[in-house]
């Protein structure tokens, strides 16, 4: 898909500079710099300042920022100049932006801004959750400029989980496959979606999650476009594929309700024209797929 990096969090050519993040001796003067920066998330929610209609991911001076609980994450570099995320203190009232909640604003960040808060938001959630080791229960401790934990008592090193998930742009001529889950804003639907199991392929997911949720067997999968999506720390991995047949049979612990919308009916939705129908989220890899799908540009 040639548009495949313009989906929200991704496509920004971040430097990670993941070769610095044991090095000390690199990242210390990289941090002593005037320019070295520090975005702050309180709860998972980043700091964000500017306009409604051009928000933007506050960036504090690493030096003289409010000391955290835990080391700073190392995020990568801007130019020349080091980035890095922390959690905030208990109780901070910054001085600059406001706490918001990152899907209400992913869509109008920048590339940029959207995969830093993206990031920052992934792992310092995992460290958040994963302060024990999994194999002995002991307190484990940041190591690897955020990007590892380490279990003094066994010596096991746990790394930021992303789980893997595969959604569905399920087609038969001119309808496209879609679906709904209980608990969504009134009539949202959206594409299919499930986690890749253990020792499955995606195209395996694909048509497993699909019959499971749909009853609706799937020929051929071609991939897309991936998105991280950090609520929490899933990684969206865009596919196509060709349905069988038009039966549907749902699931009703998997979803509410599923249907077969033509492409007419779905360029109405994104119009708000559709009263049953809601498009999903602008900026969720379900909307790109399937406005991609309406211009015809998935190849």
């Amino acid at each position: 898909m040639e548009t495949a990096e313009l989906v929200t969090f991704g496509g920004s050519g971040l430097d990670r500079a993941a070769e610095l993040r044991g090095d000390e001796a690199a990242l210390g003067p990289l941090a002593a710099r005037p320019g070295a920066r520090l975005v702050l998330l309180r709860g998972g929610e980043p700091l964000i300042e500017g306009p409604e209609e051009a928000p933007r991911l506050t960036r504090l001076p690493l030096s003289g920022a409010p000391k955290a609980g835990a080391a700073p994450v190392f995020l990568g570099r801007e130019g020349e100049e080091g980035i890095w995320a922390a959690a905030a203190p208990e109780g901070m009232e910054p001085e600059q932006g406001t706490w918001t909640e990152l899907r209400s604003v992913m869509a109008r960040l920048s590339p940029r801004d959207a995969e830093l808060a993206a990031t920052a938001k992934a792992v310092l959630g995992w460290h958040r959750s994963h302060g024990f080791c999994a194999a002995c229960g002991a307190a484990s401790g940041i190591t690897q400029s955020g990007w590892r934990r380490d279990c003094p008592a066994c010596g096991t090193q746990h790394f930021p989980r992303t789980d893997p998930v595969v959604i569905m742009l399920i087609t038969r001529g001119n309808d496209l496959l879609l679906g709904r889950s209980p608990g969504w804003p009134e009539g949202m639907h959206s594409l299919l979606a499930g986690f890749i199991e253990p020792g499955e392929t995606v195209e395996a997911a694909v048509r497993r999650e699909v019959w499971e949720e749909a009853g609706v067997r799937v020929g051929r999968v071609g991939y897309l476009a991936s998105q991280p999506w950090p609520f929490p720390a899933s990684l969206m991995l865009g596919c196509r594929g060709e349905a069988l047949s038009h039966e549907i049979s749902v699931d009703p612990k998997e979803l509410e309700s599923a249907l077969w919308v033509s492409r007419e009916r779905l360029a109405r939705a994104f119009m708000g024209q559709d009263e049953a129908i809601r498009a999903p989220r602008h900026g969720s890899i379900a909307a790109f797929l399937m406005q991609g799908w309406l211009a015809d540009r998935l190849d």
